[in-house]
């Protein structure tokens, strides 16, 4: 390996001068040789012993983006995530970072998702900026996967999916529903009502989804800020850590069952689990625990976030 020598000062001008063109002005190495009178062999050499020395470092980056693509890239390998997104967003104001972080969604729907794919979405405050960004779409079913916290006003999750299914021009599988309801018996009459069995027969074939991930504490989770106290306890009793479409898990990332299930119009954690990328959202680092949990479990395959929680997420292995 070639090596710069701090005794020979005029070597660590040249290799300064070969860098500077060849990477900052795109000059060529045959070109930069001929404007030196050297060789290419050893224009080859001055690159190679400047990248040595640390005079040259490359990152991958995008221009002018806000993507961390290293601390992106390292999730993946620690996680063995399909795809992780991690985007360096201020976290002070978390109204303004949930906003940003679903127009991310949008912004990595719009470069993963294909003319087969059938895509799913869940209700989630996280998601509801995605379409500010979602500025083209294949053609391709968009499927609901939940009902709405609290109770749909006509926008919300139904209006989601309208949305994206308008930009791409495919078929909007939606259904106008609660996620939680006060009883078994209204959960099952719900469930056999005609739109929301037909949406919920879908999930099989869906092949990318996108889902929130929630943590079991105050403003963590609105399934958990929609419980009763008594609710909370029991179900913090039974181990759950976290909670993503409606689905209960434990710190081990496997579904927990609870006493709410039953009352719940959502995806069942087998069928969601059998999607084929499942990409999750999640913003500050109180879900770290949660996130982790997500994806140990094998709930989520992929990650849309901000950098303040990736590395967390990373110091807890």
């Amino acid at each position: 390996m070639a090596v710069l020598s701090t005794n020979r000062p005029a070597e660590i001008v040249l290799a300064a001068r070969v860098a500077r063109e060849f990477y900052l002005e795109g000059v060529s190495k045959v070109d930069i040789a001929d404007r030196l009178g050297i060789s290419r062999f050893r224009v080859a050499r001055l690159l190679e012993a400047a990248r040595a020395s640390g005079m040259v470092r490359i990152e991958i980056a995008l221009p002018g983006g806000s993507l961390d693509v290293g601390l992106s890239a390292e999730l993946c390998a620690a996680f063995g995530l399909k795809y992780a997104f991690a985007y360096d967003f201020p976290d002070t104001d978390q109204v303004a970072l949930r906003r940003r972080l679903g127009e991310a969604a949008g912004q990595a729907l719009m470069d993963i998702i294909t003319p087969g794919d059938v895509l799913g979405l869940s209700w989630a405050r996280s998601l509801s900026a995605l379409t500010a960004a979602l500025t083209r779409m294949p053609p391709c079913p968009i499927v609901q996967l939940t009902g709405a916290v609290p109770p749909p006003d006509g926008r919300d999750l139904l209006e989601l999916v309208r949305s994206v299914a308008r930009i791409g021009g495919g078929t909007a599988h939606v259904f106008y529903a609660p996620m939680i309801v006060d009883s078994a018996t209204t959960a099952a009459a719900i469930r056999r009502q005609a739109d929301v069995a037909d949406a919920l027969a879908l999930v099989p074939s869906v092949t990318i989804a996108m889902v929130a991930v929630g943590a079991w504490a105050p403003g963590l989770s609105t399934i958990y800020d929609a419980c009763s106290p008594a609710e909370r306890a029991d179900i913090a009793r039974l181990g759950v850590c976290a909670e993503s479409a409606g689905v209960f898990l434990g710190s081990d990332g496997q579904p927990v069952s609870t006493a709410l299930d039953s009352r719940m119009i959502v995806t069942p954690g087998p069928v969601l689990a059998q999607i084929p990328s499942v990409i999750g959202v999640a913003y500050g680092v109180s879900k770290s625990a949660a996130v982790r949990a997500a994806i140990r479990g094998g709930m989520v395959n992929g990650l849309v976030t901000h950098t303040t929680l990736a590395r967390d997420l990373l110091s807890l292995g």
